[in-house]
């Protein structure tokens, strides 16, 4: 890991015709295929990038070797881009130093600096097998680390590292959802929206000492998530697309910009919310879209919500848009049933106020970009790439529509852009809880 602020952000995806011959992975691991053949680095895929340290093939292993007192980290990167995955090797720390497996990362043109997730190795340290935002999230806003985990499962993992021996780790990301094991024992299970795709590395860490050495690197390829885009650009402009505007007899609530920014605007004579409501419903899903709060009581990111007849059409969860220290927060609305019955809502679930003033952007101008994903019980908000809110709630909706929302009776003005979701498949969830 390094405190390190990244600037610019390009995915190598030119390298995905980049052409490698791999080999089947050892009998028992049905679709596992090797990255490294035990014998060659050259010509292998991989390529050293960033800093001084060495990368040598010894006794069939890659061993990676700190130059002492050398600024930067130093990372052998396989050359061809993974989407979803399950990634196995097996490591030694020979002489202890920090390390890492970077997954779905990139490399930037201007200083050859690998950025993007990464698998921590830290030689008989609880933090093995954590996740870290190589040179670009990790260490900021007060935050090391992207997971949360609980320290009884970090101790639980660690006891079983074997210091000076072989150990294993593994790694899989399918769409949103990251885990991770250490010898066998579940260590990581987290979701994050920023990358879907990207770069494998082995790294060792800048600093006076470190080697270590890895072997039996193989993948598991599960093909690649990707958004779908609710706001599309037509012949005639930009529309919707996936969604439809409520309340219908109102439609000049909602208006485009000739850039793809939806404008959302009414006054307090207008007792209902304004709602951009998707066409299908979602159960296991990521959503996200970047606005600018002008004006109003609030607004949110419907998720896993119900049409009711009511003044604010949709019952469930939403993802607060406050101005306020209540972004990404999770409020469950109420409503009512089909006799008109009142349905009490839950009020707030989660929020994290004060963690919310450091990351949000507060202009009257600025852009912000919420998000959420949901699988299961499992649900966690971002507000501009930081985690607000991680809750495990059986008590939540298990599917829904999926919105956007300009709260009635107020003076209220809302701008949208780049309005996404990333459904979740059966198979996939399969995966993910396994």
């Amino acid at each position: 890991m390094r405190k390190t602020i990244c600037a610019v952000a390009i995915l190598l995806a030119t390298f995905g015709c980049f052409s490698v011959a791999s080999v089947q992975a050892a009998d028992g691991e049905e679709g596992f295929v090797s990255l490294f053949d035990g014998k060659n680095l050259e010509g292998s895929g991989w390529a050293k990038h960033g800093g001084s340290a060495t990368y040598k093939v010894q006794d069939g292993c890659i061993v990676g070797e700190c130059v002492p007192n050398t600024p930067n980290n130093t990372f052998l990167v396989y050359e061809k881009p993974f989407g979803n995955f399950i990634f196995k090797c097996d490591f030694k720390c020979e002489v202890a130093g920090n390390s890492g497996v970077q997954f779905r990362s990139a490399i930037r043109k201007d200083d050859d600096r690998v950025f993007g997730y990464q698998c921590e190795i830290a030689p008989n340290d609880k933090d093995t097998c954590r996740i870290y935002d190589e040179g670009r999230r990790g260490h900021q806003k007060g935050r090391v680390w992207l997971d949360n985990t609980d320290e009884e499962i970090l101790k639980k993992s660690i006891a079983t590292y074997k210091d000076g021996e072989w150990n294993s780790l593994e790694i899989q990301a399918i769409g949103p959802s990251i885990r991770t094991w250490l010898n066998g024992v579940p260590v990581v299970n987290m979701f994050d929206y920023k990358d879907f795709s990207g770069l494998f590395g082995l790294q060792v860490h800048a600093g006076t000492q470190g080697k270590i050495l890895w072997k039996n690197i193989r993948v598991k390829d599960l093909g690649v998530s990707e958004w779908k885009d609710f706001f599309v650009k037509t012949d005639k402009g930009w529309d919707i697309d996936g969604a439809y505007k409520w309340p219908e007899d109102v439609p000049e609530i909602w208006s485009f910009t000739d850039d793809g920014v939806l404008i959302g605007q009414h006054d307090d004579t207008e007792p209902r919310d304004g709602l951009v409501v998707s066409n299908d419903s979602y159960d296991d899903f990521a959503a996200k879209v970047e606005y600018v709060f002008k004006g109003g009581v609030n607004s949110a990111l419907y998720f896993r919500a119900h049409e009711v007849k009511t003044t604010w059409l949709l019952r469930g969860c939403q993802d607060e848009i406050a101005g306020n220290g209540k972004e990404a927060a999770i409020w469950h609305t109420a409503g009512v049933d089909d006799e008109g019955k009142s349905i009490p809502g839950r009020g707030w679930l989660a929020a994290d106020d004060e963690f919310v003033e450091t990351i949000r952007n507060k202009g009257n101008d600025d852009w912000n970009e919420i998000a959420v994903v949901a699988c299961g019980d499992h649900v966690t908000t971002f507000l501009n790439g930081f985690r607000v809110v991680d809750l495990v709630d059986p008590l939540l909706e298990k599917e829904g529509k999926v919105g956007l929302q300009l709260h009635g009776g107020s003076d209220g003005q809302m701008w949208f852009k780049n309005w996404k979701v990333m459904p979740i498949t059966k198979e996939q969830r399969a995966l993910i809880e396994r």
